[in-house]
């Protein structure tokens, strides 16, 4: 039940929410277009389910990184000079984007790294096993 391409349609769900978050609206054919182009990627890139979560993940801290770029484009483009509300929504961004890219780029990498270990740790318990026999 629980294999990998389900947890690619998951993980796309997610990073399209976040993506959503940043971008405000949407259209729906882009939305759908982001669910099947997340979903692919996870699909490709993801093998195991943690492979899968990692790069979830990763995108999360990607867009969370973008999401104060975002918004600084936005305001810019709106007016010359920002109101001190738009300020505001601009310190926003940039805290809460800052701090959540950081969790996520980083919970993203302690997965990476289990998945890197426990990889060497296998090949090197092969290579034992080659080298008793």
């Amino acid at each position: 039940m629980w294999t990998p391409q389900l947890n690619a349609l998951l993980g796309s769900l997610v990073v399209t929410v976040g993506f959503w978050l940043t971008w405000g609206e949407m259209s729906l054919t882009l939305t759908v277009a982001l669910v099947l182009g997340a979903a692919g990627f996870l699909v490709w890139r993801g093998s195991t389910i943690a492979l899968v979560w990692a790069w979830a993940t990763l995108l999360l801290g990607l867009e969370s990184l973008a999401w104060p770029i975002v918004t600084m484009v936005r305001v810019r483009m709106a007016s010359a000079e920002p109101s001190d509300q738009e300020m505001g929504l601009i310190l926003t961004a940039v805290l809460f984007g800052l701090f959540s890219s950081i969790f996520w780029l980083t919970f993203s990498y302690g997965i990476f790294k289990r998945i890197w270990r426990k990889e060497a740790e296998g090949a090197q318990a092969a290579s034992t096993r080659n080298v008793e026999r």
